[in-house]
């Protein structure tokens, strides 16, 4: 659905819309949720957004491994979404990360790594975003950060920026935000001009974006807008990205 309200262009995706992949990995399977482009997706209509390039929401069954895979030239940002997320890598297994938390690599000059649902007898999602970097080969790095429900709460919380010293850094022009919204409650946010924002429930009830609603597991592409509105219908878990939509790199070694 594509309309206009005001200044903005708000482009909602219901998530019947968005592509559903599943497959067999090492000990179990995963089922995602695939918004752009990504190894057996093909979309030119969704490829990539401003420089956000992958926003993939997937589930590992108990005990799944994703194996080590290598990568070049991208900014990881991986959230989890419900149970219990273990990065690894060349080095061995690495941190963990829990419902909320965050964690940003900088792939750089290359880098193998691996997702593991860390629990045997619970199922591990997790969201993982990949931007383009604002310059090729650097050097590799990653941080991560805990985050509790209630410093989220009625509020868009920066997990990662350049211009937020709580959030953490990411070699690429890119903003990313949770919250958890309240029944009835809702958070405001201004947009630039040039810039878009990807909006993502990720569970609970429906929000309003500037009185279009998205349901739980839809998305909302925000187009030259300055100001939106959420508002919550009912409890809910939310991600916002912000990112430039004149972007003069393009993907590449991913």
């Amino acid at each position: 659905m594509e309309s206009a309200l005001g200044r903005d262009l708000i482009i909602v995706r219901q998530p019947d819309s968005i592509f559903q992949a599943r497959g067999i990995i090492e000990n179990g399977v995963f089922d995602g949720c695939w918004h752009f482009s990504f190894d057996q997706y093909h979309d030119r209509d969704y490829s990539h957004f401003g420089t956000l390039r992958v926003f993939n929401d997937d589930t590992l069954s108990p005990g799944a491994v994703w194996p080590l895979h290598p990568h070049r030239n991208i900014e990881v940002v991986t959230y989890c979404a419900g149970g219990v997320f273990r990065h690894a890598d060349e080095r061995g297994r690495g941190n963990i990360l829990l419902k909320g938390w965050v964690q940003h690599t900088t792939v750089g000059r290359g880098m193998s790594h691996s997702e593991i649902n860390d629990k045997e007898d619970q199922s591990m999602r997790f969201v993982q975003m990949w931007f383009l970097p604002r310059e090729p080969d650097l050097e590799p790095a990653l941080q991560w950060k805990a985050v509790e429900r209630e410093e989220r709460t009625n509020r868009l919380l920066p997990l990662v920026a350049n211009d937020h010293e709580s959030a953490l850094p990411i070699a690429s022009d890119a903003r990313v935000f949770s919250s958890f919204l309240e029944a009835g409650k809702s958070v405001k946010y201004e947009l630039g001009i040039g810039r878009g924002a990807y909006l993502y429930v990720l569970e609970g009830g429906s929000v309003r974006a500037n009185g279009h609603e998205v349901v739980s597991k839809g998305a909302a592409k925000i187009i030259g807008g300055q100001h939106l509105r959420i508002k919550a219908d009912a409890g809910v878990e939310l991600l916002l990205v912000e990112v430039p939509l004149a972007v003069g790199n393009r993907p590449g070694n991913l």
